[in-house]
């Protein structure tokens, strides 16, 4: 996570406990960095003019002025339920980490009733897969939002090794798998990288000019494709 995405995710986490504290080891932790840089973090998001102070004591922390809380939320339960489980669904893939986040957000801003209500019936939607589930390396949604160029160890489906450069283009989700859509500059065309194959995502630096993508740039032997947002 960068300064800016995390400067962000400290508002945020404040403001969804507000007007409770949160300490700057607990912070720490949270983020993964210093005591020390959640300080200068904290220091520059009130030089800003965010309503942050720290409140002293055993039990102080830092705490964001309840006035300047997201209002609740109009969702009715239904509309939250969908919410969480399709965040839910995305636990494995790429995006896991920014789904959680989502979900803590979407979590802070509903009423009481609501919160309990949906956590209840989301309990009893479960999911079925074939096998444990593997995750990704981390960094593949932010190179993916970038367009800087992955340098991939990656596996295939004998086991054998290589290490390409790729460009990355979009993700494909297919019965619980994710794919990594690139354009691979080993084989110079595009190829899909299955989540759980690739050893490693070591981000290179170079951003070049993004290639366009559309589902007519894959070659699917069967199933229908569909953008997420249409």
């Amino acid at each position: 996570m960068n300064r800016t995405d995390r400067l962000y995710a400290l508002v945020e986490e404040l403001r969804a406990v507000a007007p409770r504290p949160r300490s700057a080891r607990w912070l720490a932790e949270r983020f993964e960095v210093s005591g020390r840089t959640i300080e200068r973090d904290l220091s520059a998001l009130q030089q800003s003019g965010v309503p942050i102070w720290a409140e002293p004591g055993r039990t102080g922390g830092y705490c964001l002025d309840a006035s300047h809380t997201l209002a609740p939320l109009g969702f009715t339960v239904d509309e939250a339920l969908a919410m969480t489980v399709a965040l839910g669904m995305l636990g494995t893939s790429p995006f896991s980490g920014p789904a959680a986040s989502a979900l803590r957000k979407v979590v802070a801003v509903l009423d009481d009733t609501t919160t309990g209500v949906t956590g209840e019936l989301a309990s009893r939607v479960l999911f079925v897969r074939d096998e444990a589930p593997t995750g990704a390396p981390a960094g593949l949604v932010e190179a993916f939002r970038s367009g800087e160029i992955l340098r991939l160890e990656y596996r295939d489906r004998a086991g054998v090794a290589t290490r390409r450069d790729v460009e990355p283009l979009g993700y494909v989700g297919r019965e619980g798998s994710w794919y990594l859509v690139g354009w691979c500059r080993l084989r110079d065309g595009v190829r899909a990288f299955r989540g759980d194959r690739i050893a490693a995502a070591e981000p290179t630096g170079e951003r070049p000019p993004r290639r366009p993508f559309s589902a007519a740039d894959l070659d699917a032997m069967y199933g229908h494709i569909t953008a997420a947002g249409s």
